[in-house]
C-alpha cells in the first residue's frame, strides 16, 4: 500500500492511505451471478468496513437500507466518476464560487477528495451486492453541496455555510452532514438563522467533533451549536481516539474514526482517519432511522440515536466529554422501543439565542404627527409697574425732596454768611492800638 498524508485545514480528516481496490466492478457488471456469490470475507474492501458488523449496520439493513431519506453532504463536493455514487446523488449546488453548479466538482487544492470520502461512508452503493465500498445507508439519496476552505474560497466561509444549509433544507434534506470545524467555540450570528431554519424544518444536523491531530483540542463550532448531533471518534477497540477525535460537553455519540475506508473523486479507495468519517457513519444511521420511522420528528430521531448508544468502557459519565452518550448502535436505533420526547435532547438553539444574543430593537414606524387645534390666547392684561415704597415717586420729589434741598441750601448759605461776619468782627477787635 502507498501512504500519503493529507493536510486537514479546517476539515476533520487527518490522514489517508491509498489502498488497492479489487477489480470487482467490471466483474459485477458482466457476471452478476458471480457478484452475488462473493462474500465480504472474499472482498478486501467490504471486509475492511468493520463498522458494518460491529456497530449493527448490517442488522439494521434487515429493516431498512435508507430508501426515501436524503443526506446533504456539505463538503468539498462529491465526485462524478466513482461507480459507488451511480444513482446516489439526487441534486447538488456550489456555494463556494469555485466549483460547478451541481456540486460534483471537487473543490480545494489539498482536501478536494474529502467530500467524496464522506459521501461514500454515508451512502456509497458499492460495486456489487457484496463487493466494493458501501455506505451505511446505501439506498438513501445524497445532496452534494460544495464549499471551499482557506485560500481556495472566493466567498466568506460563514456565508457559504449559511447558504449551504438553506439550500439543503429547501431541497428536501432529512439529515445534513457537516464534517468540518472552525476550531473556535463561537459562531457568526448569520448561522443562528440558518441552523434555526433547518431545525424549524425538522432536519437533523450531524457534525464532526474535530481531531487533536489537526489542532482541535476541544470541540469548535458548529459542534458547539445547541441542537446539532456532534460525533466523537473511537478506534477499532471502541476507545476514544487520541488523534482522530477530541473532547467536549456537546458530544452526543461516538463512532469509528480510525481505519476508515473512503472513495476519492477519481474512484481511488483510501484508508483514512478522523471524525470527518465518524460523522457520516452516524448521518447514515440517522437516515436509516428516518426511513424506518417516518413519523418521528428530528428531536425523536436524535433521541433514539443517543438513548440506544452502547456504553463506552472508558466513559466516566453519561454523557461523557469523550464519548457523549456512548457508541452508536444502528440496529438498536432502528428497532428498539424508545419513549418519545418533546424537545431536542441536544439543546435548543432558539433558547440560546434568546439568552445570549442581544435582542434586536425594531425601528418604530414613522407616522405623521397629529394636528392639534390650539385655541387663540386671550389678550394680555395691562402691565402694572411694580414699585417699591422705598423708592421716590413724582409727588415725593416735588413736595418733599426739592423743598428739602432748597431749605438745606438756604440754611447752608446763611450759616456761611454768619460765619464770615463773625470772623470779620473778631479780626476787627484784634487790631493793634497805636
Amino acid at each position: 500500500m502507498i501512504r500519503r498524508l493529507l493536510a486537514a485545514l479546517t476539515s476533520a480528516a487527518i490522514a489517508a492511505t491509498l489502498v488497492v481496490a479489487a477489480p470487482a466492478a467490471a466483474e459485477a457488471a458482466t457476471t452478476p451471478a458471480r457478484a452475488e456469490a462473493v462474500t465480504a470475507a472474499e472482498d478486501p474492501v467490504r471486509a475492511a468496513e468493520y463498522w458494518l458488523t460491529d456497530y449493527g449496520v448490517q442488522k439494521a439493513w434487515e429493516t431498512t437500507r435508507g430508501a426515501g431519506a436524503k443526506i446533504a453532504v456539505i463538503d468539498t463536493g462529491i465526485g462524478r466518476g466513482p461507480v459507488e455514487f451511480a444513482g446516489a446523488v439526487a441534486a447538488g449546488t456550489d456555494v463556494s464560487g469555485a466549483g460547478s453548479p451541481d456540486g460534483r466538482t471537487p473543490v480545494g487544492a489539498v482536501d478536494a477528495d474529502h467530500g467524496s470520502w464522506v459521501a461514500s461512508l454515508a451512502a456509497g452503493r458499492g460495486t456489487g451486492p457484496a463487493t466494493g465500498m458501501i455506505g451505511v445507508a446505501p439506498e438513501a439519496q445524497l445532496l452534494a453541496v460544495s464549499v471551499a476552505f482557506g485560500s481556495s474560497a472566493k466567498r466568506p466561509f460563514a456565508d457559504q455555510i449559511a447558504e449551504a444549509i438553506r439550500w439543503s433544507v429547501d431541497n428536501g434534506a432529512d439529515v445534513i452532514n457537516m464534517s468540518l470545524t472552525t476550531n473556535v467555540p463561537d459562531w457568526p450570528e448569520s448561522w443562528d438563522d440558518a441552523f434555526l431554519y433547518a431545525f424549524d424544518h425538522d432536519v437533523v444536523i450531524v457534525v464532526a467533533a474535530g481531531n487533536r491531530g489537526s489542532g482541535t483540542t476541544r470541540v469548535g463550532a458548529p459542534a458547539t451549536i445547541p441542537g446539532v448531533l456532534t460525533v466523537g471518534g473511537v478506534n477499532r477497540a471502541g476507545e476514544a481516539s487520541v488523534d482522530a477525535s477530541t473532547q467536549g460537553i456537546t458530544i452526543g455519540v461516538s463512532a469509528p474514526s480510525e481505519e476508515l475506508v473512503g472513495v476519492s473523486a477519481d474512484s481511488t479507495l483510501v484508508s483514512w482517519n478522523g471524525t470527518s468519517g465518524a460523522a457520516p457513519i452516524v448521518a447514515g444511521i440517522v437516515a436509516l432511522v428516518r426511513a424506518a420511522h417516518p413519523e418521528l420528528d428530528a428531536a425523536n430521531v436524535i433521541n433514539r440515536i443517543i438513548k440506544t448508544a452502547r456504553p463506552a468502557a472508558g466513559a466516566k459519565d453519561v454523557p461523557d466529554v469523550l464519548y457523549g452518550y456512548g457508541l452508536v448502535d444502528a440496529a438498536a436505533a432502528v428497532s428498539a422501543s424508545v419513549p418519545s420526547v418533546t424537545a431536542n435532547p441536544m439543546g435548543s438553539l432558539e433558547d440560546w439565542v434568546r439568552l445570549y444574543r442581544r435582542a434586536p430593537v425594531a425601528a418604530l414606524p414613522e407616522e405623521p404627527a397629529p394636528v392639534v387645534e390650539v385655541p387663540p390666547l386671550p389678550d394680555a392684561d395691562q402691565a402694572t409697574r411694580v414699585t417699591s415704597p422705598l423708592l421716590p415717586d413724582r409727588n415725593t420729589v416735588l413736595y418733599g425732596t426739592l423743598p428739602l434741598l432748597l431749605a438745606t441750601a438756604t440754611a447752608i448759605l446763611v450759616a456761611l454768611g454768619v460765619t464770615a461776619a463773625v470772623r470779620r468782627i473778631r479780626l476787627a477787635s484784634r487790631a493793634p492800638s497805636r
